[in-house]
C-alpha cells in the first residue's frame, strides 16, 4: 500500500506530459463552462448599472489633414490594415500647473499629430480661461512621412517640478518636449545623442535602480532599423517569427537619470543582460510596479506572439539587473495560463490590489473574443509568499475565469479603479482591431496554425489591407463587480455599448468632483472624453504624493506608495503611476473610494527619498483630495 501511494505521489508530481495535457484540456473545460454561469438577471443589471453615469463629448485635437490608413513598404502592401492598427494614444496630466490633472495629450493617427489641450467643458478654479491647443511638432529635428507617434507619456524629465512629455514613435527615437507650466512646451530634445529606426510601443518612468530619481524604460516591436512606413523602400522587411514563441522583435532600451536639471535632462541608455528570448519580445505594452516590498519596480512586458515577461528588480544605484520570473504550474493549470509561460498576444498591463491582499496584481489584456483563438486575459493575483522571487518563481496564478474577466474582445490597454468610490474597483478595457466589410478571422485562424518558418514572410500572410474586418463591431467593456464577486460588462447599461476601435485609456479626477474621468483613444476615428457624473458616488481620498527639488519646486512621487484602512477594514494599496499601459496614461496621483464614510482613514505612505532611503510615515486623513509633500527632512517625515 505504502509502494503504491508512493508512485502515487510520484505520478502527480511529476506526471507524464500525457496526463497533463489531457488534464489540462479538462480543466480547460471546466473553466470555459465556469466562466459560462448565469448573467446577472435584469434587475441586478439595472441595480449595478444604477451607480454609473459618464458625460460624453468629443475629445479632437490639432485639426490636419485626414488619412484611414498608414503608407507602408510594399513588403508590407498585402497587410496594410494590420500595420496601420495602432497609433492612437492619450495620457492626463496637469501640463498648466493649476492643481488638477485635467489637460490631455492627444496622439491622433489621422493626422499624426501629438496635441495637448485642456479637456473640454472644463475651467479651473479660480481661472476665467484655458491655454489654447498645441501640437508637439519634432521639426526642426529629423523627422519625415516614414515616421510616426505612437503615445505620449508626461513627466517631469528636467527637474524643475513642471510636467513635459515623451513622445515615442515609429521609425525614429523618442523625443522630449520640456513644458513651461502654462500649457506651452520647448523645442524637441532627442532622447538619445544618435537618433535611430526604433519602433515604440509603449514607455514608463520609474525609480529603476533606487536612487531616487524616475528613470526611463522604452519598450518596441518592430526589429530597430525597420523601414515598414516607407512607400519607397525596396528592402525586405521581417514580420514575428511564430504566433506563440516570437524573439526576434526589437529590444527594449533602459535609460537612467544621470543629472537631469532644470533645462537639461540628461538620461544615459545602460546595458541590461537579459537573455535572447526576453529580450526580443514584441512588446505592445510595459508597466512597472513593486511587487516585493523594497520599493524597488519589478517591470512587466506584455508581449505580442509570445510569452509575457515579469523581471524581479535586483538593481544597484547606477547597476540595473533584473531576473526573469515564471509561475510554476499546477497539475490542472494549462501551460499558456502560467506567467512566463504562455503564448497569447499581450496588449496591456495594469496593477491593482484587487482581493484585498494588501498586494498588487497584475491584470493583461490579451486576444479574447468568443470563439477565436481560445485565449484570454489573465487576472493574476498573489498565489504565494512575495519572497518566492528571489528563487525565480512568480508567485502569482491567473484568477481571469473565477473573475468573469477572462474574455471580452481583442483587447488593448486597460485601467482598474473605483468609479463609484463605493470601495470596489471597475475594469474598463479598450478593445477591436480594424473595422471594414470581409470577415478574415477565418484567414488569422489559419495564419495562426502555420509553420513558423513562413510567419516572418509578411507576402504570405492573407489580404489585411483596408476593408478587412478583425474584430470590428467591439465595444470598450466596463466591467463591474456583483455580489458573487464576478465581474459583469455593464458598458451597454451606462452608454458605452456602441462599436468603437479603442487603444488608449487615460484616468484622472480633472475637475476636482472627488470621482474619476476618463479619456479613450480611439483609431481612425474620434476620441472620446467621459467626465463622471455618478448620481449616488460616495466619498474618496485623493493623494497627490509630491517629492521636494530644489528651489521649492517638487515633482510626482512616481513609485510612492499608500496603504489604506477602508471605514469596512478592509486593507487597500496602490503605488504612484508612471505610466502603465500600452497607449494610455493615468494622473500620477492615487484614489481611494471610501463609501459614505465621513471619518478619517489611517494610511501608511512609503517612499523613496532622493537619498535612495526608503521612508514610512503614518497618517489619520480625511476625505477629500490632499497634496503631501514627502519631504524625510521635514517635521514627521511626510
Amino acid at each position: 500500500m505504502l509502494k503504491s501511494s508512493t508512485a502515487l505521489g510520484r505520478l502527480l508530481h511529476s506526471p507524464p506530459r500525457w496526463l497533463s495535457r489531457g488534464l489540462a484540456l479538462l480543466a480547460i473545460l471546466a473553466l470555459y463552462g465556469l466562466a459560462r454561469l448565469p448573467e446577472p438577471s435584469a434587475d441586478e443589471r439595472a441595480a449595478l448599472a444604477a451607480a454609473f453615469r459618464f458625460v460624453q463629448g468629443p475629445l479632437e485635437g490639432v485639426p490636419g489633414p485626414m488619412r484611414g490608413v498608414r503608407e507602408v513598404s510594399p513588403a508590407f502592401a498585402g497587410i496594410s490594415a494590420w500595420i496601420s492598427s495602432v497609433g492612437a494614444g492619450v495620457a492626463l496630466a496637469d501640463f498648466d500647473g493649476d492643481g488638477l490633472a485635467n489637460d490631455a495629450c492627444l496622439v491622433d493617427p489621422r493626422t499624426d499629430l501629438v496635441s495637448v489641450l485642456p479637456v473640454p467643458g472644463l475651467v479651473a478654479p479660480g481661472s476665467t480661461a484655458r491655454f489654447a491647443t498645441v501640437a508637439l511638432d519634432p521639426r526642426p529635428l529629423p523627422y519625415d512621412r516614414t515616421m510616426a507617434p505612437m503615445g505620449c507619456l508626461p513627466g517631469d524629465f528636467d527637474g524643475d517640478g513642471r510636467m513635459d512629455a515623451l513622445v515615442y514613435y515609429w521609425g525614429r527615437t523618442p523625443l522630449i518636449f520640456l513644458g513651461d507650466g502654462r500649457g506651452g512646451f520647448s523645442q524637441p530634445l532627442e532622447l538619445v545623442a544618435q537618433p535611430a529606426r526604433w519602433y515604440s510601443n509603449s514607455a514608463t518612468l520609474a525609480d529603476l535602480d533606487g536612487d531616487g530619481r524616475p528613470d526611463l524604460v522604452i519598450a518596441n516591436y518592430f526589429p530597430d532599423g525597420s523601414r515598414l512606413l516607407d512607400p519607397a523602400s525596396r528592402a525586405p522587411e521581417t514580420m514575428q517569427h511564430s504566433m506563440s514563441r516570437a524573439f526576434n522583435g526589437g529590444p527594449a532600451h533602459f535609460f537612467l537619470d544621470a543629472g537631469s536639471r532644470p533645462g537639461q535632462p540628461a538620461f544615459t541608455e545602460v546595458s541590461v543582460g537579459l537573455p535572447a528570448d526576453v529580450r526580443g519580445g514584441w512588446t505592445l505594452a510595459l508597466g512597472a510596479a513593486d511587487l516585493d516590498g523594497d520599493l524597488l519596480p519589478e517591470l512587466y512586458f506584455a508581449n505580442d506572439f509570445g510569452p509575457d515577461r515579469l523581471l524581479h528588480n535586483r538593481s544597484t544605484p547606477g547597476a540595473l539587473r533584473f531576473v526573469p520570473l515564471e509561475g510554476r504550474r499546477g497539475l490542472f493549470d494549462p501551460a499558456s495560463k502560467v506567467l512566463g509561460r504562455d503564448s497569447f498576444k499581450g496588449m496591456g498591463i495594469d496593477f491593482a490590489d484587487l482581493d484585498g491582499s494588501g498586494r498588487l496584481g497584475m491584470f493583461v489584456s490579451n486576444i479574447a473574443a468568443e470563439h477565436a483563438l481560445q485565449e484570454s486575459h489573465f487576472a493574476f493575483l498573489p498565489g504565494g509568499p512575495a519572497g518566492l522571487m528571489q528563487q525565480g518563481i512568480a508567485p502569482y496564478t491567473d484568477q481571469s475565469e473565477a473573475l468573469g474577466l477572462s474574455r471580452s474582445d481583442w483587447g488593448w490597454d486597460l485601467k482598474l479603479a473605483d468609479f463609484a468610490n463605493d470601495g470596489r474597483l471597475e475594469l474598463v478595457q479598450a478593445t477591436g482591431f480594424v473595422r471594414g466589410s470581409v470577415n478574415r478571422w477565418p484567414e488569422l485562424q489559419e495564419l495562426a496554425m502555420a509553420n513558423d518558418e513562413l510567419l516572418p514572410d509578411p507576402r504570405i500572410w492573407a489580404d489585411f489591407r483596408p476593408g478587412a474586418d478583425l474584430s470590428g463591431n467591439a465595444h470598450p467593456p466596463f466591467f463591474v463587480r456583483g455580489a458573487d464577486g464576478r465581474y459583469v460588462d455593464l458598458a451597454a447599461d451606462i452608454g458605452l455599448g456602441r462599436p468603437m476601435i479603442s487603444r488608449g485609456l487615460a484616468i484622472a479626477d480633472v475637475d476636482g468632483d472627488g470621482d474619476l474621468d476618463l479619456a479613450i483613444a480611439n483609431q481612425w476615428e474620434p476620441s472620446l472624453f467621459l467626465r463622471n457624473d455618478c448620481p449616488r458616488c460616495g466619498r474618496s481620498l485623493e493623494l497627490v504624493l509630491r517629492v521636494p527639488l530644489a528651489d521649492g519646486a517638487s515633482r510626482p512621487a512616481i513609485g510612492a506608495e499608500a496603504r489604506v484602512r477602508l471605514p469596512d477594514g478592509r486593507v487597500r494599496v496602490a503605488q504612484v503611476d508612471g505610466g502603465n499601459g500600452h497607449s494610455g496614461r493615468r494622473a500620477p496621483e492615487l484614489h481611494f473610494g471610501l463609501g459614505d464614510s465621513e471619518a478619517p482613514v489611517p494610511v501608511t505612505l512609503r517612499w523613496r527619498a532622493a537619498d535612495g532611503q526608503v521612508h514610512v510615515e503614518e497618517r489619520r486623513l480625511a476625505p477629500g483630495r490632499h497634496v503631501l509633500l514627502l519631504d524625510a527632512a521635514a517635521p514627521g517625515g511626510a
